[in-house]
């Protein structure tokens, strides 16, 4: 089916927006993407979405690298690597055979245990109690944790992104490291991502010629987060980072 000439004009309307916010969460609130990936999900059918968000997804990882590449802190990436690879194969293997309801549910769950999960670890941490040792025997096993679900949920749904957050948050990332770190981690893992998404037939000729015309709105999205990043305080950037998680969960849950 040509999806561009199935697309009224509201819902094509609709996919634009979606991919402006794709520019402004990855240049300043990620996570905030999980609100296009429902957009996506409710204008286009379950598994077509999926492969027209990524190449979306990659313009705006492209962007973010260009504005926040210094900043990368790198042997974090490589502890997460390996488990996010291993995430993204589970992934794979759970598409063959797995409903829009059972993808919805899982990820939705994941999404929201790690929001709680993270909320609860930053109030200890506001208590005094001390912060883990991200070289810990305890630090690497949090990673790879974290690593195999960013692989899973970014493949299954391109919902890796709150996962991400809630790790990188929890390991005391500040704003401009944070972005940086998951600006690379993105890039990488949603390239590996395409020779799967074109095995599996997410991606196709129909699919890139629709991501041809809402690659544009990415830019000026990435320019309004860049311009907005620098007015959002660290403990506002964290709140909205956990409520745009939160946000993704129940929508995934409720839809």
């Amino acid at each position: 089916m040509d999806m561009m000439t199935h697309l009224t004009g509201w819902e094509f309307a609709a996919l634009a927006c979606a991919a402006l916010l794709v520019g402004f969460s990855k240049t300043a609130v990620s996570g905030a993407n999980t609100v296009s990936l429902a957009i996506f999900a409710a204008v286009l059918p379950a598994r077509a979405s999926t492969g027209v968000l990524l190449p979306v997804l990659i313009a705006g990882d492209v962007l973010a690298v260009l504005t926040y590449r210094r900043h990368a802190h790198w042997p974090t990436l490589w502890r997460l690597f390996p488990a996010v690879g291993a995430g993204v194969v589970v992934g794979t293997l759970f598409l063959l055979w797995a409903d829009d309801g059972a993808v919805r549910i899982s990820i939705g769950v994941i999404l929201l245990a790690m929001s709680g999960v993270t909320v609860w670890r930053r109030r200890t941490a506001e208590t005094g109690e001390p912060a883990e040792d991200t070289g810990s025997r305890a630090g690497r096993l949090k990673a790879r944790s974290y690593g195999v679900l960013g692989g899973f949920t970014t493949m299954v749904a391109n919902a890796g992104g709150p996962v991400m957050s809630m790790y990188l948050l929890s390991a005391g990332f500040r704003k401009l490291g944070f972005l940086g770190t998951s600006a690379f981690f993105f890039l990488i893992v949603n390239v590996s991502k395409l020779p799967f998404s074109v095995g599996l037939g997410l991606v196709d000729g129909d699919s890139l010629l629709l991501d041809a015309a809402l690659v544009l709105f990415v830019v000026p999205g990435a320019l309004l987060g860049k311009w907005a990043v620098h007015r959002i305080d660290q403990k506002l950037f964290e709140r909205l980072v956990i409520a745009a998680t939160v946000l993704g969960g129940l929508q995934l849950l409720l839809r």
